[in-house]
């Protein structure tokens, strides 16, 4: 939903994106920057309930990892710097990232542990299909409800309320357990639709 939104965020970003050009950085550093934020991010999630301050670093650093994760997009158009295997590495780093952060507020008594794990095996699941199905020919981006720009959001909003409402994270990891399966099911009917327009064809 939010792909659209994030497209017109890397042309917003383009002073941004030729400044961190201009410092040397390529989107291969940026998206690798973006992952060490993710790793921060976990381990506030991971000692949250230690200090306030860890619940107030936690969904911050995930802002910037999901800033980085713009800004590398922006640096490879501007510059043609689109590769392949930048391609993949972003992708891998994505769900790197997805897991520490997830992993993190688990292992942090954040969210009940079922959700935690529904919710970190829908957010890996979204992305596989997407690459199964895009590998077989069918266009995927934009189909369903919560790619993850929506799952960052869902987790930095519920992050930032879980400091006056000690309930809001883990009822944010539910909403989030939720709609990335949901999400997962609407792309496999995506799938299902098209492969069968496809096989008429044939």
């Amino acid at each position: 939903m939010l792909t659209k939104l994030k497209q017109r965020f890397q042309s917003w970003i383009a002073w941004e994106a030729r400044l961190a050009h201009n410092l040397g950085f390529t989107p291969n550093h940026v998206s690798a920057v973006g992952m060490l934020f993710a790793v921060f991010s976990g381990l506030a999630y991971w000692n949250g309930y230690s200090h306030q301050i860890f619940m107030m670093l936690a969904p911050t650093f995930l802002l910037i990892s999901g800033f980085c994760d713009a800004l590398d997009g922006a640096i490879a158009r501007i510059y043609a710097e689109t590769t392949t295997f930048g391609g993949f590495l972003d992708s891998l780093l994505d769900r790197y990232a997805d897991g520490f952060v997830l992993c993190g507020i688990v292992l942090g008594g954040l969210c009940h542990p079922f959700w935690g794990l529904t919710a970190l095996m829908g957010s890996l699941l979204v992305s596989y299909v997407r690459a199964r199905a895009e590998s077989k020919g069918v266009e995927m981006e934009s189909v369903g409800l919560t790619e993850r720009p929506e799952r960052l959001l869902i987790l930095v909003i519920a992050s930032f309320l879980n400091i006056v409402w000690l309930e809001a994270l883990n009822l944010g990891v539910i909403a989030l357990a939720v709609l990335a399966n949901l999400t997962v099911l609407q792309r496999v009917i995506h799938f299902h639709k098209a492969s069968k327009r496809k096989e008429e064809f044939i």
